[in-house]
């Protein structure tokens, strides 16, 4: 099965919490905190939505910041993905 989000809606993946720390310490699966920072798999077409233009400014494979508590969590084959609006992503993270 796919999702295909429609208007302006994305679905998002959360990364995996580090196992590590930046030095070198290998934590529990306890202690690994959830990062909000999250993976873009498919955008919607972007359009008219509530009678104003919105124009895609995220695209699959981006890396993005949300809020804790944003969207709607949906399982697909196993996995576990949030559906969100544009205007509840943040933040675009780059390296």
């Amino acid at each position: 099965m796919t999702l295909k989000p429609l208007a302006d809606r994305v679905v998002i993946k959360q990364t995996a919490a580090e196992e590590k720390t930046k030095g070198g310490i290998i934590l529990t699966a306890a202690s690994q905190e959830k990062p909000e920072i999250y993976e873009v798999i498919v955008v919607g077409p972007g359009g008219l939505v509530d009678g104003k233009e919105v124009k895609m400014e995220v695209k699959a494979g981006d890396k993005v910041i949300a809020g804790k508590f944003t969207g709607t969590k949906v399982k697909v084959d196993g996995e576990e993905y949030t559906i969100v609006r544009q205007a509840d992503i943040l933040a675009i993270v780059e390296d």
